[in-house]
């Protein structure tokens, strides 16, 4: 039953909120009314890596105007704390992941009592859950789509993780339709995308490599595929068309369209005119096939969006990334580019002989094994590489020099004016509709508007199991009792149903049947004793035989190595064996290391499969 013990437990609960977003805001609120964290003894800690921006007034509702572009977490936390002074709230600016463990390592994790998620993506929610497993820690998750909303409650020993189940992968677009055969808007913007990442980021970052990777011939020998297209974009970028000044930069924006909406059309229409046939007799240029046309560059063009000027828009915008990637000062001054762009030479299109443009996803699949873009068999492909190579300027003669990777973010205008522009100028290529900068940002970004009653819904159902957990303390908690939610607010449905259990691996120690799960380890809890003590651990506690033992990706001992080398091991320290291995020293936060082991039965002789150990040596 409810009352001053379960309220004191929330008082002194010390809970981490991933994410302050819609979500994360909502439960903030509720944890503030709840009293969560309000305690001496309680504590709330929130982290946000991203700022707040005007579209995220409508749904995020801890903050107003005045409080764009400041960071989530420290905002949403005034907030929290505006409504419950007694709330004990930190804030952080940092993103969960193995790169800040020197923040959020095992000190940190240990003193927790429980995690709770408000994320937006798959890879940063299964890195989280793999923490919560690790310090067998409560998870709360929860996620919406929409109209659509869902909840799960992970309690350790008692549920599966949600790692214990994925979903499918979504379906990708075939390579044919995005190079050759759009006929949807979203066709157009994932090319847009795509084209972003080669010219102003993969080229910048392959030219990075060639200029201080000491090893850089050998890491283009294991990529024989696009070796001969990675050393041609590093010719492009540090010979044939590396700028000096930004009128370059405006050369290159310019003919970079006349080649994408220009040239590659016409070669398209010369490789299948549009009066072609297929071999059934059928016309080529039909069904979700669009005939394309050529798109002649014209600044004064106008688009249905008044704001976007769809050719001097792409040029404006790819001029200044590439600008920026060379670390060259931009411009954006109509005039200046009008004046400019006359000056600027466009040679006229001659159709290439030979040319393979795949017509379906089969035929792009075998262009590809066949080596698609490099062409010619690899003596020829080798030869053309040490040919570029020797043309290349060495990394000695431009001793300093680096150019600046441009990653792209939906939330920068400049990047959002480029990937419009150049996606629409493709979707008239392929007479498709369409879209302005705001529809493109939520397509490109994949965005589906959140709901602030389905996030308030959400947040709600979390809320009623923190309930559960804290008013059990875990206990006498059966798995009938939690309820895992899903919800679509628009039909309208919604099902409560109960978390699955873990699923079990049997292992048979000493004669005895034990049932472990994904939730479980191997403690070992004695201080930082030598590899000797180790393995001797085993054969006395669980009458095994240690045949290898391993850290992450180094092996520390095994029965086939070196005898010498091994009987050196042995006389040293668990951490020592690591630090020796691994050549790394560790954190000075961290408590535990992980070892994974490959053991025998010393009486039958057999494998036995058993959980990680947890070996903890400060």
């Amino acid at each position: 039953a409810f009352g001053k013990q379960i309220q004191a437990k929330l008082l002194d609960l010390n809970y981490f909120l991933v994410g302050a977003g819609a979500i994360g805001c909502e439960m903030l609120k509720n944890w503030a009314l709840m009293g969560v964290g309000c305690g001496p003894g309680g504590k709330v800690h929130v982290t946000d890596m991203d700022r707040i921006e005007k579209s995220n007034l409508s749904r995020q509702f801890l903050f107003r105007n005045s409080d764009i572009d400041e960071f989530k977490s420290a905002t949403a936390a005034r907030a929290a704390r505006a409504m419950n002074s007694s709330m004990n709230v930190v804030p952080y600016q940092e993103k969960v992941g193995a790169d800040t463990e020197h923040i959020f390592g095992d000190d940190f994790y240990d003193a927790l009592s429980g995690v709770c998620t408000a994320l937006d993506n798959v890879e940063a929610r299964l890195y989280v859950d793999q923490r919560c497993v690790f310090y067998r820690l409560p998870l709360l998750e929860s996620g919406t789509l929409g109209t659509k909303g869902n909840t799960q409650v992970v309690v350790p020993h008692l549920t599966e993780n949600y790692g214990a189940t994925r979903d499918p992968p979504e379906k990708s677009i075939p390579v044919c339709t995005l190079k050759n055969f759009p006929n949807q808007i979203q066709h157009t913007l994932q090319w847009a995308r795509d084209y972003f990442e080669g010219a102003f980021r993969q080229q910048a970052e392959d030219v990075n490599a060639y200029l201080t990777d000491d090893d850089y011939l050998g890491t283009l020998a294991g990529q024989q595929n696009t070796k001969l297209e990675t050393l041609r974009s590093v010719h492009k970028a540090l010979v044939e068309d590396r700028p000096v000044r930004f009128e370059d930069c405006v050369t290159w924006a310019r003919l970079a369209f006349e080649d994408l909406f220009d040239n590659q059309i016409r070669q398209l229409l010369h490789n299948f005119p549009e009066d072609q046939v297929t071999s059934g007799g059928a016309k080529f240029w039909s069904g979700s096939k669009r005939c394309p046309k050529p798109l002649a560059f014209d600044a004064d063009a106008e688009c249905e969006d008044a704001n976007m000027r769809n050719h001097l828009d792409f040029v404006v915008a790819a001029a200044n990334l590439r600008a920026s990637v060379y670390g060259i000062k931009g411009r954006t001054d109509e005039e200046y580019f009008r004046s400019a762009l006359k000056n600027v030479i466009v040679p006229d299109f001659v159709p290439r002989e030979g040319v393979k443009i795949a017509a379906n996803d089969a035929e792009a699949k075998e262009n590809e094994e066949s080596g698609g873009g490099g062409g010619g068999d690899m003596e020829d492909v080798d030869a053309e590489c040490d040919r570029i190579l020797a043309s290349l300027p060495k990394p000695s003669e431009l001793a300093g020099f680096k150019l600046n990777p441009v990653d792209f973010d939906k939330d920068v205008d400049e990047h959002m004016r480029f990937v419009t522009a150049c996606s629409n100028l493709r979707a008239l290529n392929y007479s498709i509709p369409t879209e302005d900068v705001h529809r493109s940002r939520a397509i490109a970004g994949r965005i589906i508007p959140a709901i602030a009653t389905t996030t308030a819904l959400v947040a709600g159902l979390v809320c009623l199991e923190l309930y559960k957990i804290v008013g059990t303390a875990g206990r006498d908690l059966k798995i009938d009792a939690l309820k895992n939610g899903f919800v679509n607010l628009a039909v309208p449905f919604m099902t409560l149903s109960e978390p699955t259990a873990p699923s079990t691996t049997k292992a048979v120690l000493k004669g005895k049947e034990w049932n472990w799960t994904a939730w479980d380890s191997i403690d070992m809890n004695m201080g930082d004793i030598t590899l000797r003590e180790f393995v001797t651990y085993f054969e006395k506690e669980y009458n095994l035989e240690v045949t290898m033992l391993s850290q992450g990706v180094s092996i520390l001992f095994s029965f086939f190595a070196n005898k010498k080398k091994v009987e050196e091991r042995m006389k040293m320290k668990m951490s020592d064996v690591v630090r020796s291995v691994g050549k790394k020293e560790f954190p000075p936060n961290q408590l535990f290391i992980i070892f994974e082991l490959i053991a025998n039965d010393i009486t039958t002789d057999e494998e036995v499969e058993i959980p990680y150990v947890k070996f903890r040596f400060r």
